[in-house]
């Protein structure tokens, strides 16, 4: 019965330790996470925003499901000013929020990077979504109605620059149109100014002619006339 008892306690024994070796590298990853992401915030307030972004980094190898490391992320990559790869970080984070209000907060620091890259009709998105999951924040609400602001400029600048483009098309083609009555005027004098300057009308014309014509047979006439006179005539001899 005692051989028994040990037999038991030593079988129990090993399946606890078997257990903690199973758990002690999942409790010293989570461990080398947190270290990673306490770090990175530490850098972070310190503004080390490079170095807090390598923390973070650190801490997605150990847990790339880590919420807080990726938003961590987002936060150090537009304290650097790269907001294009920020906006990305805080998209995908929008799809991972396990609350309303983490993902109201994605989608507010979502805008904001958007807002710095000057897209203004997503960043108006981006903070409409945030306020759905949390009506009560004021800061958001501001941000969004500068957003709408800027956004509104932006639109009435497009719609200006594209009259401004109109009024040039216009003068362009007013300027090609000269162009062309200019040399088609010039061509019609040219025409002018080829023709013969004492022009005469059909019917002068015509009168001209006759009158070539009655002189050309006068002299023709006068050629006969004295071609006859002074011809010898034969006349028979007289034997």
């Amino acid at each position: 019965m005692k051989n028994n008892f040990y037999k038991i306690a030593f079988q129990t024994r090993n399946r606890l330790l078997y257990l903690l070796y199973l758990l002690l590298p999942m409790v010293s990853h989570s461990q080398s996470e947190k270290k990673h992401i306490y770090d990175g915030n530490k850098n972070y307030e310190t503004k080390k925003y490079s170095e807090a972004e390598k923390e973070y980094r650190q801490a997605l190898i150990k847990n790339k499901d880590s919420y807080k490391a990726n938003f961590n992320l987002g936060d150090a990559y537009y304290k650097q000013e790269k907001y294009e790869e920020a906006a990305e970080q805080f998209q995908i984070l929008t799809h991972k929020a396990t609350s309303k209000d983490t993902l109201a907060k994605a989608y507010h620091n979502l805008g904001n990077a958007l807002v710095k890259t000057k897209k203004y009709k997503e960043s108006v998105e981006a903070y409409k979504n945030a306020l759905k999951n949390n009506p009560t924040d004021e800061d958001t609400r501001y941000n969004l109605a500068y957003a709408q602001q800027m956004l509104k400029q932006e639109e009435q600048k497009n719609k200006d620059n594209k009259d401004d483009k109109k009024e040039e098309d216009k003068k362009d083609d007013k300027k090609e149109n000269d162009k062309k009555d200019n040399k088609d005027k010039k061509e019609d004098k040219n025409e002018k100014q080829e023709q013969p300057k004492n022009q005469i009308s059909k019917e002068d014309a015509q009168r001209l002619l006759d009158a070539l014509q009655n002189d050309e047979r006068k002299l023709q006439e006068n050629k006969k006339a004295q071609k006859v006179k002074g011809q010898k005539v034969e006349i028979d001899k007289d034997w």
